[in-house]
């Protein structure tokens, strides 16, 4: 029989919360493990830094570009491919758990799975063919509760609340997620099936409000906590688009011991995340599957957590701390592997493909992702260019997300997304080697050494003697649309 897959999927963790990416006060000895049985990828970017138009492309190997996937209401077509629909036509046991943000809420999810489970409602009466609700909305019920009831002043929107009483309220939906997938692991052990299985489980930690139960709280080491990048404001020649978030979510003037807890309380969401796929790793072995399954572990995005005093993400933004994320890849038995760290340049877009190959199958539909299991392998050189992209031209209203006011812990930034000027506009993010290059469709370009400027505060783009890099990279990036912009689909019509 094929061998399984398993996706443990993360929201919002940015790569360097890891503790084997060199996060000195970051606990995470199972996802540092993987990279002791498999691979982590350093050098590991997604293709959007905010949830939507993420999952839309790496579910399809898609950039969000071709279909137009840049807001967060704007999903799935039902003619659109998808590597879960994939999957189930041609053998799989889909099972997806958790987080949606990909097909609407008022579509049934027949076509992507076989049974489907949002951690809310249990999954008795929640199937693939049952699932019209979408709760998968960034604040939900318990969420919005939590901002109502402990935050005010310049703490409001930091999304900052600190210590959780327990594990019943916020966060109760990523327990239940697991649980489900713990469940059926141990289902699947126990039945005599002819399929391989491929589980979706997709959770909501450690994306904002910064909120964590102990003992993960209070296990963090604040006195261990890297140096956090600069505050934006004494920062020349960045996006307007920080700017603004900057400037209105208050926290210029909060201390750094405030930024520590912020920081400390995000970074214990992360080793909860860590310790449930420990869960997930312990139960497949128990069960006796984890040998014949492929378990990848990723985050659809990253989080600025007090860097350029900013929380939270922006769209059309692109550094590493929103864009740089956690991939690991532990393949089944027999699959070559070379366990490490690589630094090989790979995308969120690569998944289907590589998901395929691990299958043994072939994908219906044009793509622009490509496997990794050459990198798995050990192959250092995967692809010479990487990219990420966001905004949207002026006049694009459908795209501002429109509709929330000063009441939502979301406005700084959604408020700048609705301006005419060049905050919210299109750029693309390409990084080569050690630079990064962002070509913006409004306002200032901007390139940084990744070497020598890690914390990309230098632009040197407006420097003269880096304009023959700058222009090296432009044509980079026109030969990446050339590629993807669009594709033929498959099916023919009558003329």
């Amino acid at each position: 029989m094929k061998p399984n897959i398993f996706l443990f999927v993360a929201d919002q963790m940015r790569s360097d919360a890891m503790a084997h990416m060199g996060n000195p006060a970051s606990i995470t000895p199972n996802l540092d493990d993987l990279a002791q049985e498999g691979v982590s990828f350093e050098n590991a970017y997604c293709q959007n830094p905010v949830c939507v138009p993420s999952r839309n492309s790496f579910l399809t190997g898609l950039y969000p570009h071709t279909n137009g996937h840049r807001t967060m209401h704007y999903l799935q077509r039902e003619d659109e491919p998808n590597i879960l629909k994939e999957m189930k036509n041609n053998g799989y046991e889909v099972i997806w758990i958790g987080r949606n943000d990909v097909v609407p809420g008022d579509r049934p999810k027949t076509e992507y799975c076989d049974e489907y489970y949002d951690g809310v409602i249990d999954a008795n009466t929640r199937d693939a063919e049952n699932s019209e609700v979408n709760h998968s909305a960034d604040i939900n019920e318990d969420s919005q509760k939590l901002f109502d009831n402990m935050l005010s002043g310049d703490t409001y929107y930091s999304f900052y609340m600190g210590k959780l009483p327990d594990g019943e309220g916020y966060g109760k939906t990523d327990w239940n997620c697991v649980k489900k997938a713990l469940e059926y692991i141990e289902r699947r052990s126990k039945e005599k099936s002819d399929k391989p299985f491929f589980v979706y489980c997709t959770i909501s930690f450690p994306h904002p409000p910064y909120a964590c139960e102990d003992p993960w709280y209070s296990s963090i080491d604040r006195t261990k906590l890297p140096p956090r990048r600069p505050n934006i404001k004494d920062i020349p020649n960045k996006a307007s688009m920080l700017y603004g978030i900057n400037s209105k979510q208050g926290l210029n003037e909060w201390t750094e011991d405030r930024f520590d807890e912020l920081r400390a309380t995000y970074l214990a969401m992360v080793s909860r995340f860590d310790h449930q796929l420990g869960l997930i790793k312990d139960k497949l072995r128990e069960t006796g599957l984890y040998d014949d399954t492929n378990l990848i572990v990723f985050s659809d995005h990253g989080d600025y957590t007090g860097d350029y005093t900013i929380t939270e993400k922006a769209q059309n933004c692109f550094e590493d701390p929103i864009t740089n994320v956690p991939l690991l890849v532990k393949p089944a038995k027999g699959v070559p592997v070379k366990p490490r760290v690589s630094k090989a340049q790979v995308e969120l877009v690569d998944l289907p493909a590589t998901i395929a190959e691990m299958a043994d199958i072939e994908l219906s539909y044009t793509q622009f992702g490509k496997s990794l299991l050459s990198s798995v392998a050990g192959d250092e050189l995967h692809k010479d260019a990487v990219f990420c992209e966001g905004g949207r031209i002026h006049g694009e209203e459908q795209a501002m997300e429109l509709g929330h006011g000063p009441k939502s812990p979301y406005w700084p930034r959604l408020s700048t997304q609705y301006s005419e000027g060049p905050e919210h506009t299109k750029a693309v993010m390409c990084k080569m080697d050690n630079y990064k290059y962002v070509m913006r469709l409004y306002e200032q370009d901007e390139l940084y050494d990744l070497v020598n400027d890690p914390m990309e505060i230098e632009n040197l783009a407006v420097k003269e003697e880096y304009q023959e890099i700058v222009q090296e990279m432009k044509n980079r990036v026109t030969q990446f649309y050339m590629e993807t912009t669009d594709f033929v689909p498959n099916k023919r019509d009558k003329r």
